[in-house]
């Protein structure tokens, strides 16, 4: 009995170590990562390019020049419709004024603070102008700078990828080194199956809210469209922050009932049919974390990494299924993260699609 609360309290010690040490590491594991995961993303790509016999250097610059002008599109087409939501910022300013002087009157009718009170209660609550350009130019810096970490890491990391799984295999015992090649190579195909399927429902999306947000007549419908799909990346929490912003905003345009509560039911309706159907067929029971889990990786994630950790904590926390899964000591916690039978929860006419 003491032997095994010993035990486990070396084991907490160590968990409790591990997150310090991912803490207080952020700003260089952070861009690592990220690097990581995208670069393995694109080995399928690479690969085929050197079996191609493309030079190695050649085939890992057009996987970064395709990255950079994938996300260099994606910025420009949301700069795009942001420019023309500027257009409007007059009249939504106009909006924001009388609704923000209905709430102050409602304030002053029923908890009988005067306007000069609630303006003073703001002013003591509001950051100075000097403080937020700070915050501003620093905010900037940090993203730029892990930016151009993580298009390095992401370059080296695809050039020397062989390199580093031999150093890995060395590293092993004689006997274990098939099983850890197998445990890199399932680590780095449930990354590419994450990020593909995610990649594909995110274009599933855009189309999806782009339909229903266009029949609705919502202003900007495409912006917002683009906006829910690329929240996608934050598990349950990202198509509730784009449903909730496409709502307000559409409020402050003077939308009546019936198209918010149609954003609403459109929201549901899509959500609907990406659990039954986009989840299932896209992404599969292999790479599926129990909703329990997920909602930690998510809690953990921010807490230890912000909004980089809620973006990264699902293909983490898969990559670390699949290692627990290869490593006989640790298969119970690979079962515990993931999904309770999901391969024989998958309904029949999803893996007769499959089969086709």
């Amino acid at each position: 009995m003491t032997s095994t609360i010993t035990s486990l309290i070396k084991k907490l010690l160590l968990l409790f170590l591990v997150f310090a040490g991912l803490y207080y590491a952020k700003s260089f594991l952070m861009p690592l990562f990220i690097g990581g995961i995208l670069a393995t993303l694109f080995l399928p790509f690479c690969n085929w390019m050197e079996r191609k016999k493309t030079p190695k250097g050649l085939a890992v610059f057009i996987c970064f020049l395709t990255l950079v002008l994938g996300m260099a599109s994606i910025v420009a087409l949301l700069s795009w419709k942001i420019y023309d939501l500027v257009n409007d910022f007059e009249m939504m300013k106009k909006m924001a004024i009388e609704t923000v002087s209905s709430v102050q009157l409602y304030i002053y009718d029923h908890l009988d603070l005067s306007f000069k009170e609630q303006f003073q209660i703001l002013k003591s609550e509001q950051p100075s102008y000097g403080t937020i350009m700070q915050m501003l130019v620093e905010s900037l810096a940090y993203f730029f700078t892990n930016l151009i970490l993580v298009l390095v890491y992401f370059l080296f990391l695809l050039y020397y990828r062989v390199h580093i799984k031999v150093f890995f295999v060395k590293y092993t015992e004689s006997s274990q080194q098939a099983n850890m090649e197998d445990l890199i190579s399932s680590a780095a195909n449930i990354s590419q199956q994450y990020l593909l399927g995610i990649s594909k429902m995110i274009v599933i999306l855009w189309l999806l809210y782009g339909i229903g947000f266009g029949l609705l007549g919502v202003e900007n419908a495409l912006f917002f469209a683009i906006l829910c799909g690329l929240l996608e990346i934050v598990p349950y929490v990202g198509n509730i922050i784009g449903t909730t912003l496409t709502f307000l905003v559409s409020a402050l345009h003077g939308a009546d009932f019936t198209m918010l509560g149609g954003i609403v039911l459109v929201y549901v309706i899509i959500q609907m049919f990406q659990g039954w159907v986009l989840e299932p067929l896209i992404l599969g029971p292999q790479v599926k974390v129990n909703p329990l889990f997920t909602i930690f990786a998510l809690v953990l994630g921010e807490l230890i990494w912000g909004i980089s950790g809620l973006i990264l904590a699902i293909p983490m926390i898969g990559i670390l299924k699949i290692i627990c899964d290869h490593i006989e000591s640790l298969k119970p916690y690979g079962f515990l993260i993931g999904g309770v039978d999901a391969e024989k929860k998958e309904l029949g006419f999803m893996k007769k699609i499959k089969a086709k």
